[in-house]
C-alpha cells in the first residue's frame, strides 16, 4: 500500500473509532454496520450486547452478481433494500446507523435511503 493509502486508511479507521464510541446496537435496536471496498458493499445488523450478527447483505452473494456489478450505487440501493428486508423478517423496525468511518456520501448514504425507503427507522 502506498504512503497516501495508509494515510486515507488510517484516517478511515480513526473516524470508525470516534463513531463507534457513541453507537451502540442493542437486540431491541441492532446497529447497522455498513462497509464499502471498491468492488463490492456489504452491511450487517450487529447486537452489540451479545456479539452476533442478526441479518447481513452484500453485493457478494450469488443471486446478487448475476443481476448487476457491486461497487456502484445501484448496488447500494439494491443492498440497503435487502438489509431493510431480512431486518423485517428478523421483526427488527429500527436501527442505529454506523457509517464505519465512512463519508456519509454517494453508496454509504444511497444504502441509507433505500433501508429507510424499505422501512427501516434510523
Amino acid at each position: 500500500m502506498t504512503t497516501i493509502g495508509k494515510k486515507r486508511r488510517e484516517a478511515r479507521l480513526r473516524r470508525h473509532r470516534r463513531v463507534r464510541k457513541k453507537v451502540h446496537g442493542t437486540a431491541a435496536r441492532p446497529r447497522l454496520a455498513v462497509y464499502r471496498s471498491n468492488r463490492h458493499l456489504s452491511a450487517q445488523l450487529i447486537d452489540d450486547e451479545s456479539g452476533r450478527t442478526i441479518a447481513s447483505a452484500t453485493s457478494l452473494e450469488a443471486d446478487f452478481r448475476k443481476q448487476q456489478p457491486g461497487g456502484n450505487v445501484a448496488a447500494a440501493s439494491a443492498v440497503g433494500t435487502l438489509i431493510a428486508q431480512r431486518a423485517k423478517a428478523a421483526g427488527i423496525n429500527t436501527v442505529v446507523f454506523d457509517r464505519g468511518g465512512f463519508l456519509y456520501h454517494g453508496r454509504i448514504a444511497a444504502i441509507a435511503e433505500a433501508a429507510r425507503a424499505a422501512g427501516l427507522e434510523f
